[in-house]
């Protein structure tokens, strides 16, 4: 209930590149085989590749279409399937002091707002039609700093539905400028956990003050509040229901979907996109800045990309493998077997002059 009121308050002329069709070529690091496998163009799909090695097993490639954005570039179409990235904010303030945050309301670091734009380099090419953020601000510079890297240069603009005097002085009345713009949609239910009493406190002073144990309780468990806060569970409560009810309408609608939001209430997400576990979740890590795609397809959501970065092994305690699209088995990798997971994504759009490759994963488990 504290956790509620206080999210309450806070809410007031290049040659063109187009592969044969199947080709492929190999290339190896080590005792890791990346295998690269390019698809033909078109003019309303985008093909993907999507290549997984490890240093005990040979490579797989997971063939992938993107979901189309159609040629006007603007009213998306119903479709099939649907992209729906999740961004963890840049790298804030109190990130970068070691305090507890939680909902205080501190912007981005200089780290952070490149963590932003380099995300953003990382999506440039995959369709955006709405995006969400919590109403806090990390979020939504992290939001907006990413949409300013995308190909279609299209205005992020946040709707302002508070009142209907606010949603009223917001309109855009120019539909030309309405058809380059992408509403951006601030729920603090998206907001990061509220850590309660320990909110601006220095984490390892906070662990001297209380002991280890007692702070990790705090911090790890599924079910236990820090005093006067929300426990990871509180946070899913809201945070799951708020994407139930407002975000998978979008994604059933045809439209394509980016949530910028925080370590924990998109731990939530992960955990019911995913269906972890309540012990699974809370080994869970997401770096600031790195962006994570799912496919939405015939009511599953199938996942595309792990938050982890090039330089960031083992934050990623637990990664779920879809080794068939149709299957919802999947595999999870113990976090201590020793094994290098690479992921790679081949993009190849007629639009564009050369294959754009996003490294998606690099992690050690």
């Amino acid at each position: 209930m504290a956790g509620v009121i206080s999210h309450q308050a806070l809410a007031s002329s290049q040659s063109h590149w187009c592969p044969a069709k199947n080709s492929r070529f190999e290339k190896r690091t080590g005792s890791v085989r990346l295998v690269y496998v390019k698809g033909s163009c078109g003019s309303s799909s985008r093909k993907l590749g999507l290549v997984w090695a490890s240093s005990s097993q040979s490579s797989v490639m997971e063939p992938m279409h993107l979901p189309s954005d159609g040629n006007s570039g603007h009213t998306p179409k119903k479709s099939s399937e649907s992209a729906l990235i999740l961004i963890r904010h840049g790298e804030s303030l109190w990130n970068e002091k070691n305090l507890f945050t939680g909902c205080v309301d501190v912007p981005l670091t200089p780290k952070g707002v490149e963590e932003a734009i380099e995300a953003g380099k990382r999506i440039c090419n995959i369709p955006i039609d709405v995006i969400y953020t919590s109403s806090l601000i990390r979020a939504q510079m992290t939001a907006m700093l990413a949409m300013m890297q995308h190909r279609r240069k299209k205005i992020p603009v946040i709707m302002h539905n508070e009142s209907e005097q606010a949603h009223r002085w917001s309109q855009i009345y120019s539909e030309e400028t309405r058809k380059q713009s992408i509403p951006v949609i601030t729920a603090w239910q998206l907001n990061e956990r509220m850590y309660g009493e320990l909110q601006g406190l220095n984490k390892q002073e906070t662990a001297d003050q209380f002991g280890k144990e007692q702070v990790h309780e705090w911090r790890r468990s599924y079910d236990i509040p820090p005093p006067n806060g929300e426990s990871l569970e509180m946070c899913a409560e809201r945070a799951v229901a708020y994407f139930k009810d407002q975000i998978v309408p979008q994604l059933v609608a045809g439209k394509h979907v980016m949530v910028a939001a925080h370590g924990n209430s998109l731990r939530s997400i992960i955990m019911h996109l995913d269906k972890l576990t309540s012990q699974e979740v809370i080994s869970l890590e997401l770096s600031t800045g790195i962006p994570m795609l799912y496919i939405f397809k015939e009511g599953k959501f199938i996942r595309r990309g792990s938050p982890v970065g090039p330089s960031e092994a083992s934050v990623y305690a637990y990664t779920r493998i879809d080794q068939d699209d149709n299957s919802s088995a999947g595999q999870y990798l113990d976090a201590h077997k020793a094994h290098v997971f690479v992921f790679y994504m081949i993009l190849t759009v007629e639009q564009f002059n050369e294959p754009q490759k996003v490294l998606l994963n690099l992690c050690e488990m």
